[in-house]
This record gives structure tokens, C-alpha cells and sequence, in this order.
């Protein structure tokens, strides 16, 4: 509407100023045919731009797929909001056809793979046309990250919408509806549902055409955070592991370790990796990420106009909860944003955090002569279960990276004003009738904790990994253990392991698991004697990776049956083996496309 009202106006105004202009000429300066363009390699490059910043936009990276999508299926985070249907079916893993996530998460994947494909084809049609011989290799660069990004797009949705995966006996189970070129027809939109197998097949071909293409290419300044040849090959060896591909995993796995020139970083830099601090993105162990600029124009993901896709606002759901203006946990301005998640109480169990639920009493130095305040509370936390706690950091008899994922009420603190800290408290977003009964720590991964987020224009301020070295290193540790090298596998959960616990990655330490069923620091039936799913869970906690895990596992109704209820509803988990494995093909594709078929069980 707005811009055929723009047309409009401007038609009056060139009449009205006597133009003279052919009235037969009604081409638009703003939009290109494909009969002619593009015609630089310069244009071309922008062609490819929409591919890249659609991991941004509103249905997934942008907004939705972390913090809602993957925090409540996987139940990193507990929900503390109920006015939305479909946010809650999320948290309680039984999602209807009609699901609004389902069907954002399914449009923004599909838009992703049409840009892919509409660069792919106008490269094409730029090197038939328009191509210097010199400009090869750099079209062909261009054609790398193209093929990358269609296979992310892929691998995420047939991770979630796929009936079954491979390794689960389904490679000729229904996958989800494969394109390669932009449709041009209404038929050519309808596709059916692929094979499992062909899906897998897609994915794994991209990515090796990826890799080839890319070979050699170095990434530097402006250029960090495009594509490389050591992102394909890292998402190559894991799209092998999903498929229990182990004799293919192996070699392209250790190629990226050994020869990327990626590192673990060390804990202190890994500690706060995750937040806004510019010094630590791109750093020695990405191997993909998503640029995330603070823009302040606007409303953070939600403005339109220039600003749009060149931010993300996840932030504002799992902002942390900190003491209120009157020194109280329920005072005003106690929020950074919205206040709508908090992490599950059950993840601090599984970290080894197994203290009570702290209580308030009465603070001793108290000053009843001034105003309550922050700096002045008129209670805290039982000094007995803070000293408890912070022995328990000390000495790591929890796991350290409970506090890169989270944030402790009374001894991690954060600013509201970009200046002065306060402690964090109990959850604000948890109602009060029911708050004694949650521990109601904030999360802490990609969150803002320097401001109120809405200082920042409700924009993220933290760059998002994709793929990181100690994925690949959790990954090439499951290829060897499932192709009978228990060494191997060993010595790379450990490297992990080392790390999280300050230790010299390469040296054997105190801390090293001594077998593959060696206990962890969970005491559930899951990951309890399972170093492998505990060190997946455990260090890439929050980063969307858990919950293709457990499907890929089929390990669902144990992890519901671990996490037992979720807010808003305080209901049972309703964990179906027949559905919640994968998420219903949105009723508006089934409605549209006679030849869809939906998941079983919906």
C-alpha cells in the first residue's frame, strides 16, 4: 500500500509541474529485469544478500527460533508468559497444525532457500552474459556461500520438520519438499515431500560443492562473517554424524580440526563470548557465526526500512530479572526487557547445582535512616546458601558452564543504566503465588547485561554462533565412538571438558572422564553415565543444538519425563512418540498445496 501510494503521489506532482515525459514509459528505477541484470559483479554480490541476511530475519534468528522455538522445545528455558497458545504448545512439546511458530519457523526457512536459489540462478545468467574471464573465481566464491546457505536452511528444516531422520531407519521416511531453482510456475510451487534420504542427499551435495568452491578463501575485515570453506566442511562432517555416516564424518571432521586453524578459546574469553563484547567475535573458535549490529534506529528487529535484518532482539524474551529500584526482588524497573523466560529449574540440577530454593531474611546492614534502594536492601539472601553456592563455583563441584548459560539471583549482578550494577533476583516474569517454589535464575547466553535493552532500541548487541570448533570436537568424538574408537572419542569429550574447567585442553587433568560411561554431573537416566549427551547438552546449552539432539536420539519422552511440567500451565510435558519427534508441516501448506502430506499423528 505504501508504496503504490507513493507512485500515485508522485504522478500527481510530475503533471502537475507540466512534465513532459512519455506517458508509454512506466518503467520503475527501483526494480531490475532479469532480461539484463545483473551486469556487474558488484550487483551480483547484492543478489546474494538477502540469502545472508534472512538468518536474521523475524522467524528465526531475528527473533524467534532461539528464544522461543529451540529454548521451550528442548526446555532450556521454563515459560513465564501464557498469553499465547502457541508459544505455550512450544513449552509443553504438543504443537497443533495451526501452531503460529510451526508456520513462521517453516516460511522463514523456505524464504532462505529461494534467495539461495534466486543467486545460484542469476549467477548463472551473469556468467553467461556479462562475466570477464578475470572474475571466475570470484563469482564461483560467491556461488560457495549460495550452496552453504541452502544447505543451512535445509538441515534446519528437515531437523524439524522431517518425519523421521535416517538414523532412525527413516531414509525413506518423508522429508520435506526439495527445491533447487526458483518455481515459475503455480505447479512448480507445489512439490511433494521428498525422501528423508534425498533430503540428506541435498544437504551433503551443497555442502561439498561449498567446500570446493570456497578452497583457500581467506576472510578477513569486512569479510569475517561470510562463509568459508571450513564452515561447509564443518557442517558437512555434521549433517554425516546426523546420518550415522561415521566412515565420512571422521575424516571431514578432523580435516576442520586439524587444518582450519580454529582453537578452543580459553575459559575466561569463553565466559563472556556469548554477550556483547566486540572484542570476542570472530573469534580463534567460530567457525560461523551471524553478525548482529546494535543498530539504535527503530525498534530492533521489529523496524522497517534500512535497519531491518541487521540486528536481532531474542533479548528482549530472556532478559534478566535484577533488583528493583526499592531494593526489592519485586520493586519497579526489575526487568531488562521483557521478562518472558527463565531458565528451567531442572538445567541447574543437571549442571550439578542441587542447593534449595534460596529464602529472604533480613539484610544486617540495613540503614533504616535511608531510602531503600539497590545499594540499600532491606533483605538478602540467606547468607548460608550464597556462601554454600560460591564454595560450590570455587571448587567446580558444579559444572563452570552453569554460569556462562545462566545467572545466579544474589551473586551475579547486571546494569540497568549502562553503569551502575545490581544484583540479579528471582525470575520477575514468575507470578508471585507460585515463586517460592522456583530457584528462578535469568539466562544468560546472548542476553544484554550491560543496559536495559530498550536503551539499546530493543536491538541484541551479541553476534550468534552457528558452528563453532567445539561442536566439531563433540561431534568428531561421536563419530569415533560409534566406528570403535573409544580412545579417540575419549580424548576429544575431554578436550571439551578441559576447557569448561580452566584446565590445558591437550594435557590429561583431574577433571578428564575416564570412560564413555563415566559419570557426569547429571543424575538423570539421560545423560547421568553418558559423557557424550552430557557434554552436548552441557556446552552448547541455548545454542540450538539440543533439540535436534534429542530427536535424533529419540530420546524425547525421557527428557520430558526429566523435566516433568512447564509454566505458564504448570502441566504435564505432553511428550507423544508417535508426533512430538517433528513439528507439523503448517495447516496454510497443507491447505495450499494438494500434494502435501502432513506428519503423522497431527
Amino acid at each position: 500500500m505504501f508504496k503504490k501510494t507513493t507512485l500515485l503521489a508522485l504522478a500527481a506532482f510530475l503533471l502537475a509541474a507540466g512534465c513532459t515525459k512519455d506517458p508509454k514509459d512506466i518503467a520503475q528505477p527501483d526494480k531490475f529485469s532479469s532480461a539484463d541484470y545483473p551486469a556487474s559483479l558488484t550487483a551480483l554480490s547484492g543478489v546474494l544478500t538477502p540469502a545472508y541476511a534472512n538468518l536474521r530475519s523475524y522467524e528465526l534468528n531475528g527473533f524467534q527460533l532461539l528464544c522461543k522455538d529451540f529454548a521451550c522445545s528442548e526446555h532450556t528455558a521454563d515459560l513465564a508468559y501464557g498469553g499465547e497458545q502457541s508459544w505455550t504448545e512450544l513449552a509443553l512439546n504438543h504443537l497443533s497444525v495451526t501452531n503460529s511458530y510451526a508456520s513462521d519457523l517453516w516460511k522463514g526457512l523456505y524464504t532462505g532457500v529461494k534467495d539461495a536459489n534466486a543467486f545460484l540462478e542469476r549467477a548463472d545468467f551473469y556468467e553467461k552474459n556479462h562475466m570477464p574471464a578475470a572474475e571466475q573465481k570470484a563469482v564461483n566464491t560467491l556461488r560457495g556461500e549460495a550452496y552453504f546457505l541452502r544447505a543451512w536452511y535445509y538441515f534446519e528444516l528437515e531437523c524439524f520438520y522431517g518425519e523421521k531422520y535416517v538414523t532412525a531407519g527413516g531414509g525413506d521416511a518423508m522429508g520435506v519438499p526439495l527445491f533447487t531453482a526458483v518455481p515459475t510456475t503455480l505447479d512448480g510451487t507445489q512439490q511433494s515431500r521428498a525422501s528423508a534420504r534425498a533430503v540428506w542427499g541435498q544437504i551433503t551435495s551443497d555442502l561439498q560443492k561449498s567446500a570446493d568452491l570456497l578452497k583457500g578463501v581467506a576472510r578477513t575485515g569486512n569479510d569475517q562473517g561470510r562463509v568459508t570453506e571450513w564452515a561447509a566442511k564443518g557442517l558437512l562432517g555434521k549433517a554425516y554424524v546426523f546420518t550415522q555416516d561415521w566412515a565420512k564424518a571422521k575424516p571431514v571432521l578432523l580435516d576442520v580440526i586439524a587444518n582450519s586453524g580454529k582453537t578452543l578459546m580459553p575459559y575466561a574469553k569463553y565466559h563472556n563470548a556469548f554477550n556483547a563484547q566486540s572484542a570476542n567475535e570472530f573469534n580463534e573458535e567460530s567457525i560461523f557465526e551471524i553478525n548482529v549490529d546494535r543498530t539504535t534506529a527503530g525498534y530492533g528487529i521489529f523496524v522497517d526500512g534500512a535497519n531491518a535484518n541487521l540486528t536481532t532482539s531474542q533479548g528482549l524474551i530472556w532478559s534478566p530479572s535484577l533488583l528493583g529500584d526499592d531494593g526489592t526482588e519485586g520493586g519497579a524497573n526489575n526487568n531488562l526487557g521483557y521478562g518472558n523466560e527463565f531458565i528451567h529449574d531442572k538445567n541447574l540440577l543437571r549442571y550439578g547445582y542441587n542447593l534449595p530454593i534460596y529464602s529472604l531474611v533480613p539484610n544486617p546492614r540495613f540503614n533504616a535512616a535511608k531510602p531503600a534502594s539497590p545499594a540499600n536492601p532491606p533483605q538478602v539472601i540467606d547468607p548460608v546458601v550464597k556462601q554454600k553456592s560460591l564454595a560450590m563455583r570455587a571448587d567446580k563441584t558444579t559444572d563452570p558452564r552453569l554460569y556462562v548459560a545462566a545467572l545466579q539471583p544474589w551473586v551475579d549482578s547486571v546494569s540497568r543504566d549502562g553503569g551502575t550494577y545490581r544484583p540479579v533476583v528471582k525470575y520477575s516474569g514468575i507470578g508471585g503465588g507460585i515463586k517460592q517454589f522456583f530457584q528462578g535464575w535469568s539466562l544468560r547466553k546472548f542476553t544484554t547485561t550491560d543496559n536495559n535493552i530498550f536503551a539499546y532500541s530493543a536491538a541484541d548487541g551479541a553476534n550468534y554462533y552457528l558452528l563453532r570448533l567445539a561442536d566439531v570436537y563433540l561431534l568428531y568424538a561421536e563419530a569415533c565412538q560409534n566406528s570403535g574408537d573409544a580412545a579417540g572419542a575419549l580424548e576429544y569429550l575431554n578436550k571439551v571438558k578441559r576447557r569448561a574447567y580452566s584446565q590445558p585442553i591437550n594435557s590429561p587433568s583431574n577433571f578428564d572422564y575416564k570412560s564413555l560411561t563415566d559419570k557426569t554431573m547429571a543424575t538423570d537416566a539421560n545423560l547421568a553415565n553418558n559423557p557424550l549427551r552430557y557434554e552436548r547438552w552441557a556446552e552448547l546449552f541455548d545454542e540450538g543444538h539440543w533439540w535436534f539432539d534429542v530427536c535424533r536420539w529419540r530420546i524425547g519422552a525421557a527428557e520430558a519425563a526429566y523435566y516433568g511440567t512447564t509454566l505458564p500451565t504448570g502441566g504435564k510435558i505432553e511428550w507423544d512418540d508417535a508426533r512430538s519427534y517433528a513439528w507439523p508441516v503448517p495447516n496454510s501448506e497443507i491447505s495450499t498445496n494438494p500434494k502435501a502430506v502432513q506428519n503423522p499423528g497431527y
